[in-house]
């Protein structure tokens, strides 16, 4: 048996018995097929040790159309497909390289931009209250906020998945893990005004104002926010408001996680809240950690003076 039939059967099974999202199994797709663009159609004995250098170094080399080069973190999702499909495998009891033998590399973590909570108020403070679609934007920006929600999981929420006299609902996020939610008083009742101004009973919880193409314009039919919508929106508020960091969705989520810290939450609960399967993905929020020490020593110590 040849790895291209191994791989499709893997593909199915993330699917089927991991629980994985088609997207995952796309992009799992996506990395396997370089692995055969570069092996050609083998048997699973042959990927070895000096196989796997040998792919290393393809993918450290590999330049796609645009003349452009795999980062160094696209190098390893492809080299943790790999991994995957080795276990997997493994597990079939057929023979080829052990899947420990595959290590990552060393990717350097880019500075995190996050949002400090006066700059998250100006935002807030350029968004209209009296449009529906200024209360549909300003209970976004409360809500990614308040939450650290990511925008997949945002632009999927219904009306009904989420408890505003509770502040808190449930959420499927990566790897279709279920975790809870909490969010502040302030995010609930941007949202309550925002439904409150709502002239329909559809169940998406934030709307696209435009129609959906062939409905008629009376349908009252309209469509789910996008994640380049939800992008849009929040970059237009935060050049209105004079912020010039590039702000994005996830730029909410980072602020979320550092606020948290600087009010002195340990990290193993911002792991859980962010829903983060390995603490060392949250461990990207550190960086705060060496000038906030600096913001209270200077605040709090005692200086002496030399006579």
């Amino acid at each position: 048996m040849y790895i291209s039939e191994l791989i499709q059967d893997f593909l199915e099974s993330l699917e089927i018995e991991k629980g994985r999202s088609q997207l995952t199994a796309r992009n799992y797709d996506l990395y396997l097929s370089r692995l055969i663009e570069f092996s050609g159609d083998i048997a699973p004995p042959k990927i070895t040790i000096d196989f796997l250098r040998k792919y290393r170094l393809w993918l450290n080399r590999y330049e796609n159309e645009r003349k452009e080069h795999l980062s160094v973190a696209t190098q390893s999702y492809h080299l943790i497909a790999l991994r995957s499909f080795l276990k997997y495998l493994a597990k079939r009891d057929i023979e080829s390289l052990n899947p420990t033998l595959v290590e990552l590399p060393r990717a350097h973590r880019p500075q995190v931009t996050f949002l400090h909570v006066d700059e998250i108020e100006c935002i807030l403070n350029e968004i209209p209250a009296d449009t529906e679609t200024g209360l549909r934007d300003h209970a976004i920006f409360e809500l990614l906020f308040s939450s650290g929600l990511r925008v997949s999981e945002l632009i999927n929420l219904n009306r009904d998945h989420i408890n505003l006299e509770r502040r808190e609902f449930m959420v499927r996020g990566k790897g279709q893990k279920d975790r809870p939610v909490f969010i502040s008083k302030s995010a609930a009742e941007a949202v309550s005004d925002y439904l409150d101004a709502r002239q329909d009973s559809l169940p998406a919880l934030f709307l696209n104002n435009s129609r959906n193409l062939g409905e008629s314009t009376n349908s009252g039919n309209y469509r789910r926010l996008s994640p380049r919508s939800i992008q849009r929106i929040i970059e237009k508020y935060a050049r209105a408001a004079g912020v010039t960091k590039h702000v994005s969705p996830h730029t909410l989520r980072h602020s979320f996680a550092t606020d948290l810290i600087m009010n002195g939450a340990d990290l193993r609960s911002v792991q859980s809240m962010l829903g983060h399967s390995d603490i060392s993905t949250t461990q990207i929020y550190t960086h705060i950690t060496d000038p906030h020490l600096r913001e209270v020593h200077e605040k709090f110590h005692s200086e002496t003076e030399i006579l």
